[in-house]
């Protein structure tokens, strides 16, 4: 059965389809007042006040004042308003962060400043980890977080099979966050953080060593 956070199998994601722009004549009846991104803030404050599985075009409509089919004009089903929320979400300033040498601390610093900023955006929005793990997550911030953490690997000096392995433990680290976080205290959150970070460091440590040994 597919659910609100599985689109099955045979979908594309709303990245991958071009929209064609709607002719004169269309443009003039579609519903004043609306547009997507309009559409894309009203269903992430809905999708935070009643949760994924309540979510239906029906009573997204119902909040923006319209029809249910009103929301066709801009999207072309409710998939892709979960995969444009999703987006939304991971671009909100708690991930901005994140940056090499942030806070004047070198790699570490920037990666605890992003694995932070992500585990707020979990909390506050509890429908970004069962969405993140049901779509493709190529939207514009989804790749600029990847592009943020790709950098922060960089900086730790990692090549070949060190860095994919150290790349791996952080984005598991990251997915494994989504169903803790709310039970998760912050303090054992950035506990885990530290041991995950001092394993990183060490193996950039003992591969320095083999390097000039």
């Amino acid at each position: 059965m597919v659910t609100a956070a599985d689109p099955g199998g045979t979908r594309s994601s709303v990245w991958l389809v071009a929209r064609p722009a709607p002719s004169g004549r269309r443009r003039t009846e579609a519903p004043s007042g609306l547009d997507r991104d309009r559409i894309t803030t009203a269903t992430v404050r809905l999708l935070d006040a009643d949760g994924l599985t309540r979510f239906s075009m029906r009573r997204l409509a119902a909040g923006l004042g319209v029809t249910a089919m009103s929301l066709y004009w801009y999207v072309d089903t409710k998939h892709d308003l979960l995969e444009l929320a999703l987006d939304r979400a991971l671009g909100e300033p708690a991930l901005q962060a994140g940056q090499p040498g942030s806070g004047g601390a070198g790699w570490p610093g920037g990666l605890k400043e992003l694995a932070r900023g992500y585990r707020q955006v979990l909390a506050d929005h509890p429908w970004v980890a069962p969405l993140s793990a049901a779509y493709p997550n190529i939207g514009p911030h989804a790749r600029a977080f990847d592009a943020a953490l790709q950098r922060l690997m960089d900086a730790t000096g990692l090549v070949g099979a060190a860095r994919t392995g150290a790349h791996l433990a952080v984005r598991q680290f990251l997915q494994g966050c989504g169903g803790a976080v709310r039970r998760t205290p912050e303090d054992d959150f950035c506990l885990a953080l530290d041991v995950l970070i001092a394993g990183i460091e060490a193996k950039v440590k003992a591969t320095a060593t083999a390097t000039t040994a």
